[in-house]
């Protein structure tokens, strides 16, 4: 079952190309990370944003622990980029940054 998150998804589609990084915050188990990675990232699928243009990351999984550091992510994303279009990054549990 979708549950449809309209309001929120709309307002992360509204404030997309202000150059502003968007912060998603709420309580814990609400839907947070399945608005960021599955309903926003299939917007961006349905409106012609290659998949090699988003970049995505949960740093709550251990996979990604390196990746806390923000020297590391950093250092990820570049290998990442290789042109100059737009990429959009969405990232998980950032605040686990702080404890790399």
């Amino acid at each position: 079952m979708v549950i449809e998150r309209n309001e929120y998804l709309n307002k992360i589609i509204r404030h997309k190309n202000n150059g502003l990084i968007k912060v998603i915050t709420g309580m814990r188990r609400v839907g947070k990370s399945y608005l960021l990675f599955n309903l926003y990232y299939d917007y961006l699928i349905k409106n012609g944003i290659d998949k090699s243009h988003i970049i995505t990351y949960a740093l709550d999984d251990r996979r990604n622990k390196k990746l806390r550091n923000p020297d590391e992510l950093l250092k990820v994303i570049e290998e990442v980029v290789k042109d100059d279009n737009v990429y959009y990054i969405l990232l998980d549990e950032i605040q686990m940054v702080s404890d790399f």
